[in-house]
């Protein structure tokens, strides 16, 4: 069982354990649907939902489900909020749905969504779940916003589909194809990591104790670490 604070569990997703700029998860839908801000804010908030209520349930029947079947079962229980999502937004918000195109089911099989339910809410209560899903969910929601904002406003020369005088003639084209998403995504990690470490990481710290994905990894820590010594 989970002894950290609510706080911390909630906290932890925005920055220190950022699935996208830390724990490098999601990265396909990253590059994919941040070329433009209304596309990575539908994105984030379509994830977001699906990993609150696919945390909160499966928190609810961890007790239930058999360890040899709890793979498939948290795909089924993460499948059944993606549909009920993009039901919802086919009906209501068209373009959206036409915005993310095949990148909204693939939810499915996000590593980040299913990477919690293994490492978090299939060992933590209901209330801590549906928490480190808020946190987990706003860390990814503003990772893609921070990834839209640099592609869009300086490779289109717009924000949310608006010309900003200036740019909109003087844009940096390759930021809005993939070297350019690659690019930004490395430059905003090593931001991030400048922000959370502070110093170089030393031969110590390289080890499965201090990596926040040794949870999910099968033994791929300990085989870097060999090859690093």
């Amino acid at each position: 069982m989970n002894k950290e604070s609510n706080m911390t569990v909630l906290l932890k997703g925005i920055l220190r354990e950022n699935p996208v700029f830390v724990l490098i998860l999601g990265t396909c839908p990253t590059l994919a649907t941040t070329t433009t801000v209304k596309g990575a804010f539908a994105m984030g908030l379509a994830a977001a939902a699906v990993l609150i209520c696919s945390n909160a349930v499966v928190s609810l029947l961890r007790k239930i489900i058999p360890d040899s079947m709890r793979i498939p079962c948290y795909i089924v229980i993460i499948a059944g909020f993606v549909t009920i999502v993009q039901m919802i937004m086919h009906a209501f918000l068209p373009e959206l749905y036409e915005l993310l195109g095949v990148y909204l089911a693939l939810i499915t099989v996000n590593c980040i969504i299913l990477g919690r339910a293994e490492m978090f809410a299939g060992k933590n209560t209901v209330g801590k779940s549906i928490l480190d899903g808020i946190g987990m969910g706003l860390g990814f929601t503003i990772a893609m916003l921070a990834m839209a904002t640099i592609r869009e406003v300086f490779g289109a020369g717009t924000f949310f589909g608006i010309e900003i005088p200036f740019l909109s003639t003087h844009t940096i084209d390759i930021l809005i194809k993939a070297p350019g998403g690659l690019m930004v995504y490395g430059l905003l990690i090593a931001v991030v990591n400048i922000i959370t470490k502070g110093k170089a990481i030393k031969k110590k710290e390289f080890s499965c104790a201090g990596c926040p994905s040794a949870g999910i990894c099968n033994g791929g820590c300990a085989t870097a670490e060999k090859e690093a010594e």
